[in-house]
């Protein structure tokens, strides 16, 4: 009973349930404007950096934790102190970490580092090639084979204070035209009508993994291969519940189901929200914040009526209910909750169309077969979480493109009203390189607390760009991306502010601040201190990649915050192709790596001119 209730609950978002935003309290409101600004003004002093992507405590721990924490209460952090840094690392590891790093910045290997390592694995034969590999990219960026195998990394870096988000990330080696053959399928063998450009399939962008930072990528098969996924994701779980005490465990959307869904539902979701920002402007209210946006009743009653959407009694009946219109306004989390029952509404459910002006139906009638489809991909969402739940392990699903994305947070959202009430089990990631970001993470925020559960999100700047750019400017819509860094920079920090605000006041929500940014992690732990938030609170996390920017994760973890690093794992064979792309995609913040080779080469010299040739960590 359970499981259909959950299910039913997980299916009504596809008819659009609610998620948006009212205002807050004036004193609050007041108060986040005013952060909110200084955030902006101090974000745009900071000095552009790298690109950075998405992911037991001893006395040693509580010998940092009193350093970092002093009489005063003030966290201070030292990220040039190379011994607390690289505590865990015994010196080969920092000598391979020298040189995985040097070689990734090295163009002519990174373009040739698939013919390379194939001409490698056909030199030495499979053992040798694995063990090669083991000793430098795969021991650098990859915790292990398995479950069993991993647990000593994972083990090692708890006690230093540094937990993980198990991904298991093995990929199919597919060449180009197998990815874009199978994408074409399975989006296109349903039938796409009308559907608008962005959320049309172009075989030109059938192979989604071009052009994308460190993000493992999924392609439909059929239902068989999604409860494969569903049955990997599920040993991820309960590996990350055996190694570690309140780990993360990632799982992506697109593994669990049929792409067509996914389009069709963010298509759904994205017309219905513009619907609204189109009447808002009618009232006059286009320039205010979309917390702010409300549209008069009496108002929004008549311009329905006149549009031809449907007969005025029957607007007057879809606006009644126990909650709707009683203020004589309604907002946007009113506005999606009119879409909960498509039968009874939907012969009002039509929206201009743009570029025509013309009135279209906003909902398209599934086949048996994709509402089945779509239950299935609902089922196996609710079994990961409620696995999540068992196993004491919190479920973070990535962020994808965002022609999928719209449709993968309003799932993410309608799970996190079933699983957050007690705790935060399920944590939504945010890109912070679109331009809607913030709208995005305000509306989500103002939902939880609206309706009382615990908001959990991870922030990344976002990897996607490259291909996000290339496919709006080829297909013909606006581009999604902020503009530039700086941009992008201040829109993390605005959007991170903006959480940290609602756990001061609000301590329901939770943020991990993913990001490999020395700046970021300090206007973080400089927010926490004008706010008086504890490291020991764990409503803010910090995540970087397994092998990168150790000189950030380490103090953090020994100081006694929850830090977590992204923790890839699987057979060295099916993680190459993981492993391909992450060297091309990275070299850019591989080439800007310059200081953390400046620090793992100054522990080096420390520890040889202190006579620890042999050290061992302790």
């Amino acid at each position: 009973m359970q499981d259909a209730k959950a299910v039913s609950a997980l299916a009504r978002a596809h008819f659009g349930r609610v998620f948006a935003t009212r205002s807050a309290q004036e004193r609050f409101r007041s108060t986040a404007a005013s952060r909110r600004r200084a955030a902006e003004d101090e974000a745009a002093e900071q000095p552009p950096c790298a690109l950075l992507q998405e992911s037991a405590q001893g006395d040693v721990i509580r010998q940092t934790r009193s350093s970092a924490e002093p009489a005063s209460g003030r966290i201070s952090i030292n990220f040039d102190n190379t011994v607390e840094a690289y505590r865990s690392k015994k010196n080969w590891e920092l000598l391979r970490s020298l040189l995985v790093f040097k070689l990734c910045s090295l163009d002519f290997l990174v373009d040739k580092n698939k013919e390379i390592m194939d001409l490698s694995r056909k030199f030495l034969g499979q053992k040798l090639f694995e063990k090669l590999m083991k000793m430098t990219f795969y021991g650098q960026f990859v915790a292990g084979e398995d479950q069993e195998s991993i647990k000593p990394l994972i083990q090692k870096n708890q006690a230093f204070g540094v937990g993980s988000v198990l991904d298991y990330s093995v990929e199919e080696d597919l060449t180009q035209e197998e990815a874009e053959k199978k994408e074409m399928e399975s989006i296109s063998a349903l039938g796409i009508d009308q559907r608008e450009k962005k959320f049309k399939a172009h075989r030109q962008f059938g192979d989604r993994r071009g052009g994308v930072i460190s993000a493992r990528t999924y392609f439909y098969a059929d239902e068989a291969k999604c409860d494969q996924h569903m049955d990997t994701f599920i040993k991820c779980i309960k590996a990350s519940g055996g190694a570690s005490v309140d780990g993360f465990s990632a799982i992506k959307m697109t593994a669990l189901g049929r792409p067509q869904f996914l389009l069709q539902f963010s298509e759904v979701l994205v017309k219905w929200k513009r619907f609204f920002k189109f009447l808002a402007a009618q009232q006059g209210k286009d320039d205010v914040d979309i917390l702010e946006q409300k549209l008069e009743l009496e108002h929004l009653q008549e311009s329905l009526t006149q549009m031809g959407v449907g007969a005025k009694a029957d607007i007057k009946n879809w606006f009644t209910g126990e909650k709707l219109g009683l203020s004589g306004t309604i907002d946007l989390l009113d506005w999606n909750s009119l879409i909960n029952d498509r039968t009874k509404i939907s012969n009002l459910l039509l929206v201009p169309n743009v570029e025509t002006g013309h009135l279209e139906p906003l909902l398209s009638r599934f086949t048996d077969e994709e509402e089945k489809q779509m239950k299935r991909m609902l089922q196996r969402l609710d079994v990961l979480a409620k696995h999540a739940l068992e196993n004491g392990v919190r479920l973070m699903v990535d962020a994808e493109q965002t022609y999928f994305q719209p449709a993968i947070s309003r799932l993410t959202l309608e799970m996190q009203r079933l699983y957050n009430q007690e705790k935060p089990i399920i944590f939504n990631t945010y890109q912070c390189y679109l331009k809607e970001a913030y709208d995005n993470v305000s509306v989500d925020v103002e939902l939880s607390r609206r309706e009382g559960w615990f908001f959990g999100a991870k922030l990344v700047r976002g990897a996607y760009m490259y291909q996000e750019r290339s496919r709006a400017a080829e297909i013909g819509y606006e581009d999604p991306i902020n503009p530039d860094y700086e941009a992008t920079n201040r829109m993390y920090h605005k959007c991170l502010e903006y959480i940290l605000l609602e756990i001061e006041h609000n301590r329901k929500a939770n943020v991990m601040v993913a990001s490999h940014n020395e700046d970021t992690v300090k206007f973080t732990l400089e927010k926490m201190n004008e706010m008086g938030l504890r490291p020991s609170e764990n409503k803010v996390y910090f995540g970087q990649l397994l092998g990168m920017c150790d000189q950030i994760s380490f103090p953090l973890g020994q100081a006694g915050f929850p830090v977590y690093k992204y923790v890839p794992y699987g057979p060295v064979n099916e993680v190459i192709p993981y492993l391909s792309r992450r060297a091309q995609e990275n070299r850019g913040f591989m080439k800007g790596s310059q200081r953390e080779r400046a620090l793992l080469g100054q522990e080096l010299k420390r520890r040889l001119f202190k006579g620890q040739l042999l050290y061992q960590p302790v």
